[in-house]
């Protein structure tokens, strides 16, 4: 993909069910994909594991939303997601991203205890719909605890989709499901025109 695309463009693009992918980290460049069947995330029925209940009420995380994106990114473009995989956010998702957030369409939910950032999200919003990016851990469930926020937050403000793009074990313990690409793309565009703000 050429460097020449705006952020306006990957919106319009986001718009017809594609997202960006590059092939590791240093890639000068990235592709658009979208998968046969899209993977979703329950907002108002995100079912939250007993274990991460219990911690949640016994650790003192501190919730933030916005308030170091760049930061929630890096973490999330330079985390190893296994010994054959790396990430697939590079310095062009990256500078988009950052440009999105700016413009306030790209939003991030951060895990913050005894003063630093320990985990968190990032994504971006259309319509009813936010399209959940990448998620990072510093320190053990992190990621959820910012992911369990994020719902209760969407649905607080009249979300009707969270997409996770592909299923992974990851996110299957929250009540992950699927369905067609085609139905998600329709689903997507029509919460295009509801008045929600993230």
């Amino acid at each position: 993909m050429e460097g020449t695309i705006t952020p306006f463009d990957l919106l319009d693009i986001y718009k017809q069910g594609f997202f960006p992918m590059a092939e590791h980290r240093e890639d000068k460049e990235f592709q658009f994909y979208a998968p046969h069947t899209r993977a979703l995330l329950p907002i108002k029925d995100l079912h939250i594991p007993k274990r991460l209940k219990r911690k949640m009420h016994h650790v003192a995380y501190d919730m933030r939303i916005d308030t170091a994106f760049a930061d929630v990114i890096h973490h999330c473009a330079n985390v190893q997601r296994s010994k054959e995989s790396n990430t697939w956010i590079n310095d062009r998702i990256i500078a988009l991203f950052i440009q999105l957030h700016e413009m306030g369409v790209a939003h991030s939910v951060e895990t913050w205890r005894d003063g630093k950032l320990i985990g968190g999200l990032y994504g971006l919003t259309l319509g009813s719909t936010f399209c959940g990016e990448s998620m990072f851990s510093i320190e053990t469930d992190a990621s959820k605890v910012a992911l369990v926020t994020l719902t209760k937050h969407l649905d607080k403000q009249g979300f009707k989709l969270l997409d996770s793009q592909f299923r992974n074990p990851h996110l299957d313990q929250f009540g992950l499901y699927e369905i067609p690409q085609e139905e998600y793309v329709e689903m997507m565009q029509a919460g295009l025109r509801d008045k929600v703000s993230f």
